[in-house]
């Protein structure tokens, strides 16, 4: 017995302490998830979806291509798109996060998800943060929260409500929305990058299509069999050589008490909703709202097309109109 328990103690050992690899980190921009990779794929099984394109509303500003923060000479960029009229109440914000794996997609995509909400009264921003062929976990969770930084410390500018801030992501973007909401205030998670002095805590949290948890009976996450995984590749380890840093990257090793509302928007792609039920029971048990709405037959990038947009920016609506009337402004940030 005591000799088995050297030999697991030794294997243990041996595998938290190997290094994080970096052969994912090439430097080169991964391409290969883009809004026409996604139609390309998604017209196969749905012939009839519609790739929504930018366009231009009559009562919003916009201004694109704005440094929030550096790193060294790495300047990290956002877009802007928020109401022209200033109204005596100031608007909430919502910091949208694009999806591809950790690894490829880019702000654009959600560009008219942006200024089609911007329409309806929030002050919108998409962000860039560094891709795991840049920078591995945390890196990006880092960054995002240096936006969320940005976006408070820069709320007169765009008539935001500082108290009222949301992080929305969709696929991986969903995945970091749930942990930089979930991780209000964890320090593991902040860095000495842009704006800084300033709260990153968000009020809300939309997930579309997101994992909430690496290591769980419902995740597909983490299978090296054929090819190295998007996760595997963001976080430097394969699942079985560091599965306490997987758990330190899901939203749901933080859920509790202090969670924002969350909603929900989930296509038919089951592997996409790993751990969301589970989240759900402890925001219930706590007492936080949460909603989830499922669109039946759908593919996994659905928000960006027709007929789906619409419905999912109305979900989107609704939900936070509706925490955001329940909020009380108690805190004060600086």
């Amino acid at each position: 017995m005591k000799a088995l328990l050297t030999i697991t103690l030794s294997v243990s050992l041996s595998i938290t302490s190997l290094a994080q690899s970096t052969v994912g980190v090439t430097g080169v921009k991964d391409n290969s998830y883009n809004s026409y990779s996604a139609l390309k794929t998604t017209l196969k099984t749905h012939p009839n979806a519609l790739l929504v394109i930018e366009n231009q509303y009559a009562n919003v500003t916009e201004k694109r291509d704005i440094v929030y923060a550096k790193i060294g000479d790495r300047e990290l960029k956002l877009d802007a798109f928020y109401p022209k009229e200033k109204h005596h109440q100031p608007h909430p914000a919502i910091l949208i996060i694009h999806g591809g794996g950790w690894r490829s997609g880019n702000r654009a995509q959600h560009i008219p998800l942006a200024q089609k909400l911007a329409s309806l009264g929030y002050a919108t921003f998409t962000a860039e943060y560094r891709l795991s062929t840049e920078a591995l976990y945390p890196a990006a969770v880092q960054d995002l929260k240096a936006a969320v930084r940005w976006i408070r410390s820069n709320a007169s500018q765009y008539h935001v409500d500082a108290n009222k801030i949301a992080s929305l992501g969709f696929s991986a973007g969903g995945q970091l929305a749930s942990l930089v909401g979930n991780t209000n205030g964890v320090q593991t998670f902040e860095a000495n990058e842009g704006v800084t002095g300033v709260s990153s805590d968000v009020q809300a949290i939309v997930d579309i299509d997101g994992i909430v948890a690496f290591i769980h009976p419902e995740s597909g996450e983490g299978d090296d069999s054929k090819r190295t995984s998007a996760a595997t590749y963001w976080f430097g380890y394969g699942k079985d050589e560091n599965p306490t840093l997987w758990k330190e990257g899901s939203a749901l090793t933080y859920t509790g008490k202090n969670t924002p509302p969350t909603l929900f928007i989930n296509s038919s792609v089951e592997r996409m909703h790993a751990g969301r039920d589970d989240y759900r029971k402890i925001l219930e048990a706590n007492h936080i709202y949460s909603e989830v709405h499922t669109f039946k037959d759908s593919p996994h990038s659905f928000c960006l097309f027709t007929p789906w947009f619409d419905p999912t920016v109305e979900y989107v609506d609704h939900f936070l109109k509706k925490v955001f009337k329940k909020h009380k402004d108690v805190l004060a940030f600086r």
